[in-house]
């Protein structure tokens, strides 16, 4: 019997997966759980319908992730702290400082776990590297300057 998954099933398959399995299984283990249902011509076209459709949604979110990315390339985040005379901070500069910042004068909202940089405790230019999407990414260079000079 063809079955639809209609979620995830250890040993089986994967969610939206169209298998062949035996008709006992189907009928006394997927179908009393809703795991599964059949694969009639109509549910088959529905399926290929949804992934069609996540397809474009995903390749439209890259696209305008390659496009964030692009803008924020060669960028420079600008930030001011509190530092000692030999430029050495009081404290460091973390990812939300950097996040901030790049909202505040970039325009673009990106989560702090999204950012990876070396830890900043130095007045200077330092790289961060930007998660965009998954596999986009982004180096953007973070200028450290002493604040109130």
């Amino acid at each position: 019997m063809k079955v639809i998954l209609l979620c995830d099933v250890k040993g089986t398959g994967k969610k939206s997966e169209i298998l062949s399995v035996s008709d006992g299984f189907a009928r006394n283990y997927l179908f009393p759980r809703k795991w599964a249902m059949e694969a009639t011509p109509a549910a088959v076209k529905e399926i290929e319908r949804r992934h069609a459709l996540e397809e474009k949604l995903e390749t439209e979110r890259r696209e305008e992730a390659l496009r964030r990315a692009a803008e924020l390339k060669g960028k420079t985040i600008q930030l001011s702290a509190k530092c000692g005379e030999k430029g050495r901070l009081y404290g460091s500069i973390t990812a939300q400082e950097i996040a901030d910042a790049l909202k505040a004068q970039h325009g673009v909202d990106v989560d702090k776990r999204k950012i990876e940089c070396e830890p900043i405790r130095q007045t200077g230019e330092y790289e961060a590297t930007v998660w965009v999407y998954s596999g986009i990414t982004v180096k953007m260079k973070v200028q450290v300057t002493p604040a109130g000079k």
